[in-house]
Parts: structure tokens; C-alpha cells; sequence
């Protein structure tokens, strides 16, 4: 079943169809506009594609009506400034915090490791002059005496 009119096994590449060829489902067809837009595309290079991604950010907000766009800038500059104010009082808590700490609850313990001080020097004394057993006995320095049977 030869037609006169062949397929053409063509590179797709070259897309060039000889007469009387059928072009090929895998040949790319192409209309003078679609190669002049090629190849201005392809003159353009990534590289020279200088943009940030605040520039491409800002260049999306274009698509969007006017009220969505100041709504959104609305809630970032409130959650910014939130942020900010919830970062300088807390910041502030904690100062209060811990210089309230440290003059109310360090004296307190300093006082109380003092009297623990106090008390084991007191029973180091007793220990010398009494013996290892006074120590122990209690606060009393006074040695107990075994009452007399009847």
C-alpha cells in the first residue's frame, strides 16, 4: 500500500519536507511567526535574567485586584508590627522577671544557707567537746542520766 504522497523520514531537527512528502507526527510543525518568537526566546539567556525574587514577588502582586492587595499588606504590616511589639515586651517581662528574682529571692537563700552554716558549725563544736555521739543526740548539751531502779 504505497501512497504517492510518502512520509517523510525527515530529523525532526531540520523539519525540512521534500515535495510531495507528508510530514511526520514526530516533526514539529512550525508557522513563520512561532520561529521568529523562538528565536527571540532563545536570544535571551537565563543569565541576563538579573531578577530577585522580590522583583518577581512584586511583579505577581499585578494579577491581583486593588483590595486583595492592600488587605494582604494590611495583615503583614500588622503581623509585623505584632511581632515586634510582643518581641520588646517580652524581652521587657523577662528583665523584670529575673532582676525581681534576684532581689527578692537571693537574699532569701543566702540567709537561709547561712543559718544551715551556723548549724553545722554548732554541731562541729559539739563534736569536739562532747564527743562523736553528742553531735548526733540532739540540741541538748547536757548528758542523760539513767534513772535508779527501785
Amino acid at each position: 500500500m504505497e501512497d504517492d504522497a510518502k512520509v517523510a523520514d525527515v530529523d525532526p531537527a531540520a523539519a525540512v519536507l521534500k515535495p510531495g512528502t507528508l510530514p511526520s507526527p514526530l516533526m514539529p510543525i512550525e508557522t513563520s511567526a512561532d520561529s521568529k518568537d523562538d528565536d527571540i526566546i532563545d536570544d535571551i539567556d537565563d543569565d541576563d535574567l538579573d531578577e530577585t525574587f522580590s522583583e518577581r514577588l512584586w511583579g505577581l502582586t499585578e494579577m491581583f485586584p486593588e483590595g486583595v492587595r492592600s488587605f494582604t499588606n494590611g495583615i503583614s504590616s500588622f503581623s509585623w508590627s505584632a511581632s515586634k511589639t510582643l518581641y520588646g515586651l517580652s524581652c521587657s517581662g523577662l528583665w523584670v522577671l529575673a532582676s525581681s528574682a534576684a532581689i527578692l529571692a537571693l537574699p532569701v537563700m543566702f540567709e537561709t544557707e547561712r543559718a544551715q552554716m551556723e548549724e553545722q558549725q554548732i554541731q562541729q563544736q559539739r563534736q569536739i567537746l562532747l564527743g562523736p555521739n553528742a553531735a548526733v543526740s540532739g540540741p541538748s548539751a547536757l548528758p542523760q542520766v539513767m534513772p535508779t531502779p527501785r
